[in-house]
């Protein structure tokens, strides 16, 4: 397939750029407008000679499905050639050509995508070999979409030779016209900020324009196991970096998983949620009480202890209004005890000074060539929520209150054989680290002492790796088998509702009558709602089944997202009686509180009675909708563990409904009254 080649323009560059919201102009909820922006016209010429070449290269990569299927080795790159065809063929379908300069990309992506399906028919896998700037792509265990991601791969690096390289992982800034088709070409044509010698490059889609959150974050780390399955990457050498949105990014991957990295470099961006609203977007907010808890989740202040186990670097312009991300953590920070290392660009707007660059780069590769500390002797952790439980030999297995900070402060003594720990909010944690690491004499007694109770430690297994379990009863620590049991709270299964999209779900639909009418023309809109700005938003398109078809295997391996009402849906039928509502065609009630049923839904997460390791969720999608998307920093969950939303009230860019009622289940899913 050969098709007109156009070289890029000017325009098509500076339509790559990163855009910024537009301000205050953008904090009227009645008057939101769409993200991504709508495209321009096709010209019947060019989209009939684009859809020509896609429905060849469609043909073909179906072919190829069909021969590599007994080569799992090769069928395994599919994907690298999968991400050209979705690339172009969103771009045409959902109006996402934003310039004219882009139907020559187009034409060139094409090309490269039909060179390697051929290539990978011969059994050939040039790009994988390739050096320089190099475009990858993965399938999401989330929602089986097709996920880009580029590489800058340094010069003279072969698969088959010795030793591991260091890999900086680079966060891209806010983009409205970053669909994967300007995503792809961007990663063409540039290596991006920083390049250090030998090392790897990352860059991470993060499914468009999300800050890296929620579906973005796990992009990050589905991305980066790909290609470290694919490359020698030097775990203990990669830094976590990104500017501008993208140093909102770095910043919450920095202090939700401080053992990752060896190093950070946020740069710009935003680290909590109010106060950039109001220096940024001038907006001043006074969400629900439940909301604001919930600003936890992203807003990394309270996370700002974390930074002791993970050296970082920020970075800001002098005169640039998003210096305010670094100055709320070096305001924390100083809170804490210590002082955040702030590289200042002098009379620099949103931008990295040159003299900064160097700078920035001295103080991280002296820290790189020391690698990480896998088995520190002091550890400081803070989290809020079990989604982010671990900093490198601690795990929290349990908290007392969710959404009120945890705090462990560890201390290993190697000349006595003894760990201290002071706890603050937990109720249950793992000691733990892999085989080779444990630190002390394998066979002289371990001592842990933990808020001044002393309990001796089970011998590390003669490789050397090492798990110990404790947990809190009436105020008393005691060594256990497991770290959990019965129905509990515990990483990766703690809510909210926005959780279960982090990981494998399936969204499933009713076949049935509902109890009343309007309820089922409710669910109907926002399902409708829900795959439609979850493929504009989080770039993906998902499956939805219908409820007679979900088999217990997909059950036990997957979230399960149910619409509907125990009439018209029969799983929640099936599970009703096990679920913490009372719902019928008469009755809906949730604790002490009774709601009419014929105008009101409950949303809800909550353990699957049927599949306990994964969640169910009812009649919601991901909670924060159109208004919330036009600056990131408003792009965090809207709703707890449950809410009942008011159907009388039309849904609007802010909320699907009025919310009569919400709140967060306890730490062992039960309804409570408290806040």
């Amino acid at each position: 397939m050969k098709l007109p080649y156009a070289a890029p323009t000017l325009l098509s560059l500076l339509a790559l750029l990163p855009l910024q919201a537009d301000g205050p102009k953008d904090n009227l909820p009645d008057q939101v407008r769409p993200i991504p922006p709508p495209g321009i016209e096709v010209p019947e010429a060019e989209r009939a000679a684009i859809q020509q070449a896609l429905q060849t290269f469609q043909t073909e990569i179906q072919s190829l499905r069909t021969v590599l299927q007994k080569k799992p080795a090769l069928e395994a790159l599919l994907p690298d050639v999968e991400i050209y065809y979705k690339a172009v063929d969103w771009a045409l379908r959902y109006n996402e050509f934003f310039k004219p300069a882009e139907f020559a990309i187009a034409r060139t992506l094409l090309e490269e995508g039909m060179s390697r399906a051929h290539a990978l028919r011969e059994g050939l896998t040039p790009w994988t070999t390739q050096t320089g700037l190099v475009v990858r792509g993965y399938r999401s265990r989330i929602d089986g979409s097709v996920q880009p991601y580029g590489l800058v791969v340094p010069g003279g690096y072969a698969p088959e030779g010795a030793g591991a390289h260091r890999l900086d992982i680079w966060c891209h800034g806010r983009g409205e016209t970053l669909s994967e088709l300007n995503f792809l070409d961007q990663r063409r044509k540039s290596p991006g900020e920083f390049t250090p010698p030998g090392a790897f490059v990352l860059h991470p889609y993060g499914r468009y324009c999300n800050a890296n959150k929620f579906a973005g974050e796990s992009d990050l780390f589905e991305a980066l196991e790909h290609m470290q399955r694919q490359y020698r990457i030097d775990s203990d050498r990669i830094v976590m970096r990104g500017f501008s949105m993208g140093g909102a990014a770095a910043w919450q991957f920095t202090v939700h998983h401080p053992s990752r990295w060896v190093a950070s470099n946020p740069g710009a961006g935003f680290s909590e949620t109010p106060d950039f609203l109001r220096t940024f977007q001038d907006e001043i907010i006074t969400p629900p009480w439940y909301e604001q808890r919930l600003w936890s989740w992203y807003d990394c202040p309270g996370y700002v202890r974390n930074l002791a186990n993970c050296p970082t670097v920020a970075y800001s312009g002098e005169d640039d209004k998003q210096r305010q991300a670094a100055t709320k953590m070096a305001e924390a920070a100083l809170d804490q005890g210590f002082t955040l290392t702030h590289v200042i660009g002098p009379k620099t707007g949103h931008k990295i000074h040159p003299d900064s660059k160097v700078e920035i780069a001295q103080r991280l590769d002296r820290i790189v060539a020391k690698g990480k500390d896998r088995f520190p002797e002091t550890l400081h952790f803070a989290t809020y929520t079990l989604r982010y439980p671990t900093s490198h030999w601690l795990t929290i297995q349990g908290m007392e209150h969710h959404w009120n900070q945890a705090l462990v402060d560890g201390r290993v003594d190697r000349v006595n054989q003894k760990i201290s720990l002071t706890t603050s909010n937990v109720s249950a944690f793992t000691l733990h680290c892999p085989p080779g690491d444990f630190p002390m004499d394998p066979l002289s007694a371990t001592m842990i002492e933990i808020d001044g109770q002393s309990r001796v430690a089970p011998a590390p297994n003669s490789d050397r790796s090492w798990v110990v379990h404790f947990n809190k009863v009436n105020e008393r620590w005691y060594p256990a088998e497991t770290p959990y049991a019965g129905l509990v709270k515990r990483p990766g299964l703690q809510g909210p509702i926005d959780d279960a999209f982090l990981e494998q779900f399936i969204v499933v639909r009713p076949t049935g009558t509902p109890h009343h009418p309007a309820i089922g023309k409710w669910v109907e809109t926002e399902l409708e709602h829900f795959v439609t700005q979850w493929r504009s938003q989080f770039r993906g398109e998902l499956v939805v089944r219908d409820d007679i078809s979900i088999t217990d295997e997909e059950m036990g391996n997957a979230n399960l997202i149910l619409w509907g009402d125990p009439g018209s849906n029969k799983l929640i039928a099936r599970m009703a009686d096990r679920l913490p509502i009372r719902w019928n065609d008469k009755t809906l009630g949730l604790g002490a509180k009774d709601f009419a049923v014929g105008t009101h839904v409950p949303a809800f997460i909550y353990p699957n009675p049927l599949a306990p390791n994964h969640y169910i969720v009812l009649n919601s999608g991901f909670t924060y909708r159109e208004y919330h998307y036009l600056n990131n920093a408003r792009q965090g969950a809207k709703l707890p563990d449950w809410a009942v939303i008011d159907t009388q009230k039309p849904a609007t860019t802010q909320a699907a409904g009025g919310i009569a009622a919400a709140g967060f289940f306890g730490e062992r899913w039960e309804v409570t009254n408290s806040q």
